[in-house]
């Protein structure tokens, strides 16, 4: 996917910003390459950013302050397998691991520490899991852009800005465009399809790009999901 991005935006002429919307680890068997493949990207063109999300969120805790359940992390939501990823045996002390990551990986502690609980660009808002459309969107609280569901997906209506997230897998894998969001979760550490909204904002259009079952980049049509006020793209 990086290496698409790379390509297109050669074509376009330009240089991309990279937005990713979170959830970098505890999903699939190598959240420490998934990890070095987003800081490679966010430093290879500035601007480009991390969205914090809901694992992020609990992988950086584990790390530093330790403020939730470890436990629950580490064996229901995915921890155990991030921190397997990051030892350097397979018989491995979770303590130890953790306590290794900071030093043998600071890079990867600064992304963490960087990432941004929701980020606006032009009439796009860009969050993990969405936003209480009750709140501005300069006022949005941490645990809503991390963890939302029903009260963000089930608000119909125009927002001051179209959000774009992920957080809920959608089946079938396919991004879902509505009057109010851009929902690109397409769960790809199990479906094998990662998605991608390509924003040209000079020509004010968005173009979208899924893997396929050979890891191929190639164009993806959206469901288009008109609630009675139209879509985003058909504006």
């Amino acid at each position: 996917m990086v290496a698409y991005i790379h390509e297109d935006s050669r074509q376009r002429k330009c240089q991309p910003l990279v937005i990713f919307l979170g959830d970098i680890v505890d999903k699939g068997p190598d959240s420490c390459g998934a990890m070095n493949i987003v800081c490679d990207t966010v430093q290879r063109w500035p601007g480009s950013q991390l969205m914090l999300g809901n694992h992020d969120y609990m992988f950086r805790d584990a790390i530093t302050v330790q403020r939730h359940d470890i436990l629950k992390w580490l064996f229901q939501n995915g921890g155990h397998t991030t921190l397997a990823s990051y030892s350097r045996t397979l018989d491995f002390d979770p303590e130890e691991v953790l306590f290794d990551i900071p030093c043998s990986f600071p890079e990867h502690i600064r992304l963490l520490h960087d990432a941004s609980m929701i980020q606006t660009v032009g009439q796009y808002a860009f969050v993990h899991a969405g936003i209480d459309p009750a709140v501005p969107v300069s006022e949005q609280r941490l645990p809503d852009c991390i963890q939302i569901r029903s009260k963000f997906l089930d608000h119909v209506g125009r927002l001051s800005h179209v959000i774009v997230h992920g957080h809920t897998p959608l089946s079938p894998p396919r991004p879902v465009v509505t009057e109010n969001r851009i929902s690109l979760d397409t769960h790809a550490w199990d479906t094998g399809v990662l998605s991608m909204a390509v924003f040209d904002l000079r020509r004010d259009t968005i173009e979208f790009f899924s893997t396929n079952e050979y890891g191929a980049v190639v164009p993806t049509q959206p469901l288009y999901l008109d609630r009675g006020f139209g879509t985003v793209c058909a504006d």
